[in-house]
């Protein structure tokens, strides 16, 4: 151990009480940190991790058309300038077979799965609802979503070998009192069709939950009159962060709109990170804490440790001597506090993991969801580090401007 690093230690014992204050300040702070992080961070990742097992990571949907505007170039000329003006949209996918062998084209595709979506009522014996249709080829589907472990009764293998099968939402299901094996009609328009529930899926978002009935795309084009063509092209990729690079690659090749996931889901993504910043912000007043402890301490210090801080510079300890020995002592703190403070978010978020938190709305869940990732660990402690160090400056700072003369003189500010 070196002798500055010896010092440090017999001054911050001396002050056992305050040094123990900074301390336990400091490991909350961490502690904290890492648990409320690691609580928004599983949130976040769990409601992605819906969204994409239900809508997939990316939509190419309606078709892009140039508009030009043409323009005589004048003074009795026939030469025509034409410019491009804008983006036309078509809606829908009118060649669904060209576009999917296009986007397989891309390396980080992992699946693709024509959708046909039309509006309809579901009409049971008991009441009738609003729904949407969406005509599937199943096993395609199956490649873009997480459907196969969103079953909670009946099979997909009595959907798939039923024509006049149908999935249904649990939500819409409860609504119309339907159960596996009831019969129900599909209004599109005035055009009726008796289909049978098959299975009923549950994602956990309300919104789908209530208004999505998967039948055979064969069927939905007979229902909705649409013979060709589809309403959008679901996609699964392999890097699901790279969305909107390969959204702005596949509109430029394929002239057909792509919707990124992050789009798609922008409000409840930016609402995820501001609630982790507002805890982030909330926890740290712990570290504040601990900085402000810190800083009340060394000053102590300081006023109480002249005379010993006057014999160590008549030993030859130079400036530079002293302010090492200061933050030395804000230095133990924090490690000692880190490495508790990291312990301590281990320990409590492996308890909330366990805590029962029954969710349904936005994705289903029954516990609260944490994320263990290394940079909750890293960001906590350089909170800690930034905020007890800063405090620790000044001390040191006074300490390492006392000069032995004006100590012994009693005149040292």
């Amino acid at each position: 151990m070196s002798p500055n690093l010896l010092i440090a230690y017999r001054f911050l014992t001396a002050k056992k009480r305050a040094m123990l204050m900074s301390l336990s300040c400091t490991v909350l702070g961490v502690g904290l940190f890492i648990v409320t992080q690691a609580t928004t961070s599983g949130f976040e990742e769990f409601f992605i991790k819906t969204i994409l097992g239900t809508d997939g990571a990316m939509r190419v949907e309606d078709k892009m058309q140039d508009t030009i505007r043409s323009m005589n170039a004048g003074g009795g000329s026939d030469f025509i300038i034409s410019h491009r003006e804008g983006v036309k949209y078509i809606e829908g996918v009118e060649e669904p077979k060209l576009v999917i062998g296009g986007l397989n084209q891309f390396a980080n595709v992992s699946g693709t799965s024509a959708v046909l979506r039309g509006n309809v009522v579901v009409r049971s014996s008991f009441k009738n609802e609003t729904a949407q249709v969406f005509g599937i080829s199943l096993e395609e589907h199956l490649k873009v979503s997480d459907l196969q472990h969103q079953i909670v009764q009946g099979d997909l293998a009595t959907f798939r070998e039923s024509p006049a099968g149908a999935l249904m939402g649990k939500v819409l299901a409860e609504r119309l009192e339907l159960d596996v094996g009831s019969s129900f009609l599909l209004d599109a328009q005035g055009q009726l069709r008796r289909y049978r529930v098959s299975a009923i899926y549950e994602t956990g978002v309300s919104d789908i939950d209530k208004t999505r009935v998967y039948v055979h795309l064969g069927e939905a084009r007979s229902l909705l009159k649409r013979p060709t063509g589809v309403t959008f092209i679901q996609i699964n990729l392999f890097d699901k962060d790279r969305a909107p690079q390969d959204a702005y690659q596949m509109q430029e090749v394929l002239k057909h709109s792509a919707r990124p996931w992050q789009d798609r889901e922008k409000a409840w993504l930016s609402a995820f990170r501001a609630l982790s910043v507002s805890s982030a912000i909330t926890v740290s007043v712990f570290t504040l804490i601990a900085g402000l402890a810190m800083f009340n301490t060394l000053a102590m210090i300081v006023l109480e440790k002249t005379k010993d801080i006057a014999i160590l510079r008549s030993m030859g300890y130079e400036r530079r001597d002293i302010t090492q020995i200061f933050l030395w002592q804000a230095g133990i703190v924090l490690t000692i506090g880190a490495v508790v403070g990291a312990l301590v978010g281990i320990i409590g978020t492996f308890a909330v993991s366990k805590i029962p938190l029954p969710i349904n709305g936005i994705f289903k869940t029954e516990t609260f969801q944490v994320s263990w990732s290394g940079w909750h660990y890293f960001e906590a402690i350089l909170t800690a580090a930034i905020l007890v160090m800063a405090a620790s400056i000044i001390p040191a700072r006074r300490a390492a401007r006392l000069e032995p003369g004006d100590i012994v003189r009693g005149t040292a500010q």
